[in-house]
């Protein structure tokens, strides 16, 4: 809201990635946004086997009607449009969308409250914690479907270092160890280790959780126990 400023005159043009808050989540294009990105891969499809993506244009900005027409233009000439096999997987995806979230995003709360406990975890990141430093805005923009507590299902915590963040992957059994996000599993991730060193953004130690549909006891004992073996890994003496 900030960004898109309130004269329509010298306004910049202002698209959003909204892919890890979807629609009952946020609204960007309600929010004043020109256009709406979306991988309809992640959480609109929401069963990680769909590769679609989606462009929506505000038909209330000037912005919006202009970038409208020139992507229809670009359809057109190009042919750059879904298959009706992809259309249809995200369609379904898109009928269970709501109760997905609101499970992924009830267990992303629990479990970063759980992690920002921990001994052996520096930071949690996850924009529901009143830690977070864009809290306020989450509150915001991200009350979802009348509940407050829908702040996504995607949060990263930070451990000590790139071996520590590597022994906790290594060791959960019930989170699946994979680049993706917005599927049923909830999948683990070491970030820095896939981006180019020259590229190289995320802290070394940090690892990113894309939380599923599994109970969140399951999930939280078994980051319980990955913990812990990574601490006996990182200090046999103890």
């Amino acid at each position: 809201q900030e960004v898109r400023g309130e004269n329509e005159t010298f306004r910049i043009l202002t698209v959003v990635d909204s892919t890890w808050a979807p629609p009952c989540i946020t609204q960007p294009l309600h929010l004043g946004s020109d256009a709406v990105l979306h991988s309809g891969t992640k959480y609109l499809g929401g069963h990680s086997d769909a590769l679609l993506g989606v462009v929506s244009c505000s038909p209330l900005t000037e912005n919006g009607r202009w970038l409208a027409e020139r992507l229809k233009a670009v359809q057109a000439s190009v042919g750059a449009v879904a298959s009706p096999l992809e259309c249809w997987l995200t369609l379904r995806g898109l009928r269970t969308l709501h109760l997905r979230l609101e499970r992924q995003c009830q267990t992303a709360m629990k479990l970063s409250e759980y992690l920002s406990r921990h001994k052996d975890v520096a930071k949690c990141h996850y924009p529901g914690l009143k830690s977070h430093a864009q809290h306020g805005v989450a509150m915001r923009q991200m009350s979802g479907l009348g509940n407050d507590s829908m702040y996504g299902g995607m949060l990263s915590f930070e451990v000590e270092n790139e071996s520590w963040a590597m022994a906790v992957a290594g060791a959960v059994r019930i989170i699946r160890r994979a680049t993706s996000l917005g599927g049923t599993e909830t999948l683990i991730e070491h970030r820095a280790s896939i981006e180019p060193p020259e590229r190289r953004t995320s802290p070394s130690g940090l690892l990113r959780l894309s939380v599923g549909l599994e109970d969140v006891q399951d999930l939280q004992h078994d980051l319980e126990i990955a913990l812990e073996v990574a601490s006996q890994v990182m200090n046999p003496t103890k």
